[in-house]
């Protein structure tokens, strides 16, 4: 028994010393209002505001230049469009991946599968009424 304690006044110890040293395991966005101060907030949406505009400013630089190859533009601002919703929702509207955040997370996947969803089968329907359309010579016969 007397193990026990020394073992769990070791892991406090640690536990203190990472917090000391400024190391913590939570997520980028993840705030927690009652041990978080002002700056801290502050600091989480500045460094937010920082790769948003970074990877704006990349995106207008691969559309505008010539530093990407013609055809691997629209690739590359896909990428860059996935990369700054995901900065969008950890650091502007804190969705991560704590225990506190599950129904934020299930909430985002059945709105992308909606968004997704209305997408596919409105392209879908289009393609099949394309392909169903009378010809125009027919249509002038009429």
């Amino acid at each position: 028994m007397r193990r026990l304690d020394r073992d769990e006044n070791a892991a406090d110890r640690d536990e203190l010393g990472d917090s000391r040293h400024g190391r913590d395991d939570t997520a980028p966005g993840d705030e927690n209002a009652a041990e978080q101060d002002v700056a801290g907030g502050i600091r989480g949406y500045v460094v937010g505001l920082l790769a948003a505009g970074l990877l704006t400013a990349a995106s207008f630089a691969a559309a505008g230049t010539g530093l990407i190859y013609g055809p691997g533009v629209p690739v590359a601002l896909i990428a860059l469009a996935v990369g700054q919703m995901g900065v969008h929702l950890v650091f502007f509207l804190h969705v991560t991946t704590g225990p506190d955040n599950a129904n934020n997370v299930l909430a985002l996947a059945f709105g992308v599968l909606i968004v997704a969803l209305v997408l596919f089968g409105s392209l879908w329907i289009m393609g099949h009424l394309n392909g169903n359309m009378m010809p125009p010579e027919m249509m002038r016969g009429m």
